[in-house]
């Protein structure tokens, strides 16, 4: 997911201010991520589970993203399509619901790991951030494929 990251920043970095404050949000939201999940780069390797403070953060980070992405980027996103032609808007408006798909598994994943009262919810912690990453990375490459259209049509 990072060699991802930084070729979407290497394409669109700089092209716009949101943009390039989104592709730093979901850096730091995958930082995060590897941390929590005791993958490199951010590895220790001592084999505990994350603290639930450091889950806690993580899942706001998470949140920030899926809301920023859906209140501020999207719609200027698709709006900038439309300005530019039907096609672009018709192809921005067919991503948006694909992007959605993994709102509700990050928002799921969010209500249990900060509502719950019971340290054991954490021996489930490595099996829904797997699948929590399968629903990032898909999310991931909707959102580069509407940046690619935006970019590619009205660069």
């Amino acid at each position: 997911m990072l060699t991802k990251l930084e070729k979407a920043e290497q394409r669109w970095g700089g092209a716009n201010k949101l943009i390039d404050q989104w592709l730093t949000h979901r850096r730091n939201l995958l930082i995060k991520y590897f941390a929590i999940a005791g993958l490199a780069p951010t590895s220790t390797s001592n084999n505990s589970l994350p603290d639930t403070n450091q889950i806690k953060d993580f899942c706001q980070q998470l949140v920030d993203y899926v809301s920023e992405g859906h209140f501020e980027v999207y719609d200027k996103v698709v709006s900038e399509c439309g300005t530019h032609g039907e096609a672009s808007r018709e192809t921005a408006q067919k991503l948006l619901p694909m992007i959605s798909e993994s709102t509700d598994t990050a928002l799921d994943f969010n209500d249990k790991y900060t509502e719950s009262t019971d340290d054991k919810v954490l021996y489930q912690l490595d099996t829904d951030l797997a699948k929590l990453a399968q629903a990032m990375e898909s999310r991931f490459e909707y959102e580069d494929q509407l940046l690619e259209v935006l970019h590619s049509k009205h660069s």
